[in-house]
């Protein structure tokens, strides 16, 4: 997928874990996870939204495109 998810490195750079945001977000822990592998295919805005409440964060931060990695799946 083009998408790539930073969420690991959001985290580490805020001192805050997984289960504290998932906790604060009211997702569960899986569906985070889920999110932060990048193995989501879709995200809500709501979800997002809050992610970057908690964090203190913009969407570009969580989330960056990356057109080659298209261009590898296209390519398969």
């Amino acid at each position: 997928m083009a998408i790539r998810v930073n969420l690991d490195k959001v985290l580490v750079d805020r001192r805050i874990s997984l289960t504290e945001l998932a906790q604060r977000v009211g997702i569960t822990l899986a569906n985070l996870s889920i999110l932060k592998t990048g193995k989501a295919r879709a995200v809500r805005f709501s979800t997002l939204s809050a992610l970057c409440r908690e964090l203190e964060c913009q969407p570009a931060d969580i989330l960056v495109y990356e057109p080659e990695a298209e261009e590898k799946i296209a390519a398969e």
